[in-house]
């Protein structure tokens, strides 16, 4: 067995990996500005060819096309498909190339840690709809990345996980826990400093420094944190994409009931999510490879 790597090691080891997800938060920047223009969001799409393609293809899809005439260029097809869709489209895009990679650790089969995190990202940006207190395209983007770090863990110490799995059986403690007892930190530490590296916003940078989430947290990311708290919880009783870790998680259920999303109300979002799941994942909802 190799010698066990530190926490500065796996996160170099991770930023080495191709396709990271670093051009996300120059849009998150353009799309939060109001005065942004379309010229300006082409901008920052163009820089990357298949997202550009993407998005020219969406565009053109039978959906949003609906008989019109077919658009040539990035900007009529950023006018079209309007911000909302462009950043679901580029968010999806971005982060998915990076989420699958090819990894050992948590017994994934393919495409299972990307199906999980957009599951988890559907849950959240509907959970925000339904309240009204989180924005729906942050909520989103921070159940696509709450869990990155994962990613970097598997790739980088994929020989420690026996012990970290025999810990947890051992302990009866969380997954979490059992990783920073093994490795020395877990890996939502590692995804916060990987998102820190990227330059994203605080705001989704505390959704891995706060894990889980307490009613003690910095009040301007609570809501955020509690929402994609939630959508975990959603995601994971869902079962897409489910790895070993599954339930072996905290869940704070006493704060979710105080922010209104009690056992009632995450039942009754079970069928809205796993609708809208559906129809970005299709065939691969709970098994296959997955590309976008």
């Amino acid at each position: 067995m190799s010698a066990q790597l530190t926490f500065a090691e796996v996160c170099e080891k991770a930023l080495r990996l191709p396709c990271s997800p670093a051009l996300l938060p120059r849009l998150i920047s353009v799309l939060e500005n109001e005065n942004a223009s379309i010229d300006e969001l082409q901008d920052v799409i163009q820089i990357d060819p298949a997202l550009a393609s993407s998005t020219l293809r969406l565009a053109n899809s039978a959906y949003f096309a609906a008989g019109t005439s077919v658009v040539e260029n990035l900007s009529e097809a950023l006018m079209r498909l309007g911000q909302k869709e462009v950043y679901r489209l580029a968010a999806l895009s971005l982060a998915s190339r990076w989420m699958t990679q090819k990894v050992e650790g948590y017994r994934w089969e393919a495409g299972d840690f990307c199906r999980l995190s957009l599951v988890t990202a559907v849950a959240a940006e509907y959970l925000a709809e339904e309240t009204g207190r989180v924005d729906p395209k942050t909520a989103y983007t921070a159940g696509l990345v709450h869990e990155i770090g994962k990613l970097a863990v598997a790739h980088a110490c994929a020989e420690q996980f026996p012990a970290v799995r025999t810990e947890q059986s051992g302990s009866g403690c969380t997954w979490l826990q059992a990783e920073k007892k093994i490795l020395g930190f877990d890996h939502a530490e590692v995804g916060a400093e990987l998102l820190r590296r990227w330059k994203f916003p605080p705001s989704l940078i505390a959704v891995g420094v706060h894990n889980p989430p307490k009613a003690s947290d910095p009040a301007d990311v609570l809501p955020l944190l509690v929402h994609v708290h939630a959508a975990k919880f959603l995601a994971v009783t869902i079962g897409a994409g489910v790895a070993e870790d599954g339930f072996l998680f905290q869940l704070n259920s006493e704060l979710l009931v105080e922010w209104g999303f009690t056992p009632e109300m995450l039942e009754a979002a079970i069928p809205e999510v796993l609708e809208r799941a559906s129809r970005l994942l299709r065939e691969n909802l709970s098994h296959g490879s997955l590309s976008f």
